[in-house]
C-alpha cells in the first residue's frame, strides 16, 4: 500500500465543463446515488487504476467481496462496433476483486463524481454503486464503483475461454482493438503485482 500517494496533475481544471455539464452527459435514467459527506472514495478495477483522470489526496490497493473483474461487457464504440462488437471490463457478481482505491477531498467530490458519470454511464450497462474495499493496512471504506447490471444487452455471460478469445481476436473500435486492451489490462495488473488468473488465460490464448 502506498500510504500517501498524491495525484498532481488533474485533467479536470477550471477550463472543464461543470459538474452539471458532465452530468448532463451522462444517460437520462442513470442511477445517481448520493455522495457522502466528507471525502469520497473510489474504487477501480480497470483502467481507472492507472487511468483515474481526477486528482486525489491517497491511493491504496484494495480487494471488494462479492463481485469480480470480467471482461463481460459488449463495446459498440470503443473496441467493437454494433455489428461486431468487441470486450471491455466490467465488476461482476460472485467472487471476489483486488483494485485500486483512491481518496477525493471533500471539495472536490461533486466534480470528479460527475466526471465518472460522464466516463463510465453513457449507457445503463454499468451501475453506480457504493462498495465495501478492504485495504491492506486493515481498513474499510465505503467507495463508489461501477457495477456490470448483468439484465442490460451488453452483457456478456456463458462464453467460454475459446469463444471470448475468437471475439477479442477480431474485434476493433474506435480506440483500438479488443486484444490491445486486453493485453494491456494484464499488464497493468500485473504491474500493480496483481494476478487475475482468467485474465491471463484470455491473454496467453490471444498471444497464441
Amino acid at each position: 500500500m502506498s500510504a500517501l500517494t498524491p495525484y498532481i496533475q488533474s485533467p479536470i481544471t477550471l477550463n472543464q465543463p461543470s459538474s452539471e455539464d458532465l452530468l448532463a452527459q451522462t444517460h437520462n435514467d442513470a442511477v445517481i446515488p448520493d455522495l457522502p459527506s466528507g471525502d469520497l472514495w473510489v474504487f477501480g478495477y480497470g483502467s481507472l487504476m492507472w487511468r483515474p483522470g481526477f486528482a486525489y489526496l491517497e491511493s491504496a490497493q484494495g480487494r471488494v467481496f462479492g463481485y469480480h473483474r470480467s471482461l463481460c461487457v459488449a463495446s459498440w464504440v470503443h473496441r467493437g462496433t454494433p455489428e461486431n462488437p468487441g470486450l471491455v471490463l466490467g465488476l461482476d457478481k460472485g467472487g471476489s476483486c483486488t483494485g485500486m482505491v483512491f481518496k477525493v477531498a471533500t471539495q472536490n467530490k461533486a466534480k470528479v463524481a460527475a466526471y465518472l458519470y460522464q466516463r463510465e454511464l453513457p449507457t445503463l450497462v454499468y451501475q453506480a454503486r457504493y462498495v465495501n474495499v478492504y485495504t491492506p493496512d486493515g481498513r474499510c471504506v465505503n467507495a463508489l464503483s461501477f457495477v456490470v447490471d448483468n439484465t442490460h444487452e451488453q452483457y456478456i455471460k456463458n462464453k467460454s475461454l475459446e469463444e471470448l478469445a475468437v471475439i477479442v481476436n477480431s474485434t476493433c473500435g474506435i480506440n483500438g482493438k479488443s486484444s490491445d486492451y486486453l493485453l494491456s489490462t494484464v499488464e497493468h495488473l500485473r504491474e500493480s503485482n496483481i494476478h487475475d488468473k482468467h485474465l491471463e488465460s484470455l491473454a496467453n490464448k490471444v498471444i497464441s
